[in-house]
């Protein structure tokens, strides 16, 4: 399973038969993070009426009423206890999330951006459908599910569309495929490609998955362990032992920095860490999962270099935030 805080949506096959309305002026409601990054990127940040609890940039989206929020409780929790109070909920409940319908109503969306395909990550098929029952009109919906890097930006064309931004659409995703473009570019002539562990949950151990191994192999480094197109899932530490990474970037979904350094710490414990070659050379990283690679948004480019300065410092320089990412002490 993913963690809370991982971001996916959801793009059906058939986009002839997706309605293509442009509005002079709309709202939108957005259930996703990445999707109210993508919102505010096209230019339409005044016209989100409301988001999700998750959705903190930029800043100016936390000002905006938020419509959901999870409905348990996971402060405090370790990564072990959150992982079996999300199963022991989706068991009991179905669902992880509260749809606030008195906001969405006020809201009244002419365009609502979600997902339907991860019940940790956002409000799914069967919610919406819920949440939707009583609005009328009904809005249009995007509905987002990237896989992949190239499902990234199609989420963002596809947004554009659906809300009048065409032009927009298409120049942030030249840029961000340059950017892209960019780092391989720079990591293509090295020799040395270290191998990498992205671990995208500390306990139980979680691989990468979806568009994170293409980011690595962007950034010139092999990950075996990852599960490119395919959600991350859960592998035994002796695997990672097996593979004795060069480089372990400790992501771990849905947090930021401070979080991740927290759970990087408690790695220390595991059986054999000492002898992980990442550990005896001091290549052990926290990064800011939630910013820059597990949610599928226009940072994602960022992200790619991220890692690119990460795995060769000497060839790609970082010029993003300082607390984008920080050593672990080994």
């Amino acid at each position: 399973m993913k963690m809370p805080g991982r971001t996916l949506f959801y793009a059906p096959g058939n986009r002839r038969n997706q309605r293509r309305r442009a509005y002079p002026s709309m709202n939108i409601v957005s259930f996703l993070p990445a999707a109210t990054e993508m919102t505010y990127a096209l230019g339409l940040g005044a016209e989100l009426r409301a988001v999700s609890h998750e959705c903190d940039y930029p800043a100016d989206a936390k000002r905006k009423p938020v419509v959901v929020r999870l409905a348990v409780d996971l402060a405090g929790l370790s990564p072990r206890e959150v992982d079996e109070r999300v199963t022991r909920q989706l068991h009991e409940k179905g669902t992880l999330y509260e749809v606030d319908e008195g906001i969405l109503r006020d809201a009244r969306p002419d365009l609502l951006l979600t997902q339907n395909l991860c019940q940790v990550c956002a409000p799914s098929g069967t919610e919406v459908t819920r949440a939707l029952a009583g609005l009328t009109p009904r809005p249009d919906i995007v509905w987002m599910t990237p896989r992949s890097l190239e499902g990234i930006l199609d989420n963002i064309t596809d947004l554009g569309a659906h809300a009048g931004r065409t032009a927009e659409a298409a120049a942030l995703v030249s840029r961000l495929r340059s950017e892209i473009a960019e780092v391989r570019r720079a990591t293509a002539p090295l020799s040395q490609r270290p191998r990498v562990f992205c671990m995208e949950w500390a306990d139980p151990v979680f691989c990468a998955g979806h568009w994170v191994p293409e980011m690595v192999e962007a950034a010139g480094g092999v990950d075996t362990l990852a599960h490119r197109g395919e959600e991350s899932t859960r592998i035994p530490w002796d695997e990672v032992l097996r593979w004795a990474p060069e480089v372990l970037v400790v992501a771990p979904c849905g947090y930021h920095l401070a979080r991740a350094l927290q759970e990087a710490d408690r790695l220390r414990t595991l059986p054999g860490w000492a002898s992980l070659p990442a550990v005896r050379t001091g290549r052990v990283f926290a990064v800011d999962a939630d910013s820059y690679l597990s949610r599928p948004g226009p940072r994602v480019a960022e992200g790619t270099r991220l890692l690119a300065h990460l795995l060769h410092p000497h060839s790609v320089d970082w010029t993003g935030p300082p607390n984008a990412f920080a050593p672990v002490p080994v």
